[in-house]
C-alpha cells in the first residue's frame, strides 16, 4: 500500500506505532486477497462496526457484530462488488486511533453499475493490535444509487 502517513497527531505527541501497524496490516492484507475470515481476525469481538447507508438495498453495510459480522461484510462484499481501483492518500494517527482517506471504484455485480467514492476510515485499535471500531464515511447515495435494481 502507498500512502503518506502523519505519525503525529493534532496534540503534538507522537502516536503508537501500533495503530499505523495494525491499520496498515488491514488494509494490506485485504488488498492482497485474504479471505473473510483471516481479516475478520484483525478485529476485536466486540468491535464497533458501521457503514452508514441503505441496508434494504445494500447488505454488506450497515452495524456489524463481532468476527462474524465482520467476516460477513467480507463475505458479502465479494459477492456483491466486483473492485476496479482503491487508493489510500493519507493516514493519520493520534494515540490509537487512525482516519484512512482516500478513493475507490467498484462495479455492483448485479446491475453492473459503477460506483466511485471518496471515503474515509474511523479506526481504533487497542494495546493488543486489534481493530475496536471501524466506521466507513462514503457516498452511501452513490452506493445506493448503483446497487438499486
Amino acid at each position: 500500500m502507498t500512502t503518506d502517513t502523519t505519525v503525529v497527531g493534532p496534540t503534538g505527541r507522537p502516536s503508537s506505532s501500533t495503530i499505523l501497524t495494525a491499520v496498515n496490516g488491514f488494509f494490506d492484507a485485504r488488498l492482497a486477497g485474504a479471505t473473510p475470515q483471516e481479516l475478520s481476525e484483525r478485529f476485536h469481538e466486540d468491535v464497533d462496526w458501521f457503514i452508514q447507508g441503505d441496508t434494504g438495498t445494500v447488505p454488506w453495510i450497515g452495524r456489524k457484530a463481532g468476527r462474524a459480522g465482520v467476516a460477513e461484510h467480507f463475505a458479502q462484499l465479494a459477492e456483491s462488488i466486483q473492485p476496479e481501483g482503491f487508493a489510500v492518500d493519507v493516514t493519520m494517527a493520534d494515540g490509537n486511533r487512525a482516519l484512512v482517506v482516500g478513493t475507490f471504484s467498484s462495479r455492483v455485480v448485479a446491475t453492473g453499475r459503477l460506483i466511485d467514492s471518496e471515503y474515509v476510515f474511523d479506526i481504533s485499535v487497542d494495546d493488543t493490535g486489534l481493530i475496536t471500531r471501524y466506521h466507513m464515511l462514503e457516498d452511501s447515495w452513490a452506493v445506493s444509487q448503483a446497487a438499486r435494481p
